[in-house]
């Protein structure tokens, strides 16, 4: 995932819906396909989402899920830029596109983890977020969010 921030120090956000799963607002993004980097994943996706060229990426931290019955792990690498050219899709694949302020966004319909996550962009230091999940109960069991 790659927030972009202009420099009216507002973030692009998707509004996804609900049959493109993970409906709300949410921060471009999506799978790295072999052989990429991480950061090169995260650029093509968000070129892919927005048009937008990215560059000068700032790593933010780790989301790590993970669910022992289903021995399933999933992890999500998130980047930070304000370096970008290019003029947004009229059509986007995954959603409209919105500049919005950090405390509009704030308020924005999105997901609880990606919520939990947002405020973590803009700190100076990096975070990594563990959770355990159990999928039969639908909960979290166990959180834990570090800064480094």
């Amino acid at each position: 995932m790659c927030i972009v921030q202009n420099e009216k120090n507002e973030i692009l956000l998707l509004n996804r819906p609900d049959n493109r799963g993970f409906p709300g607002y949410i921060g471009p993004g999506g799978k790295v396909d072999f052989p990429e980097s991480l950061t090169e994943g995260a650029i093509r996706e968000v070129r892919e989402e927005t048009g937008l060229q990215v560059t000068n990426l700032e790593y933010k931290g780790l989301d790590e899920h993970v669910d022992p019955k289903e021995n399933e792990r999933y992890m999500v690498f998130n980047y930070l830029t304000k370096t970008y050219e290019g003029e947004l899709l009229e059509l986007p694949p995954e959603g409209e596109l919105r500049w919005v302020s950090i405390e509009e966004a704030m308020e924005l319909p999105m997901q609880w983890w990606f919520k939990r996550r947002l405020p973590l962009f803009f700190k100076p230091e990096t975070f990594e977020i563990y959770s355990k999940y159990d999928s039969e109960l639908k909960q979290v069991l166990e959180l834990s969010v570090k800064h480094t």
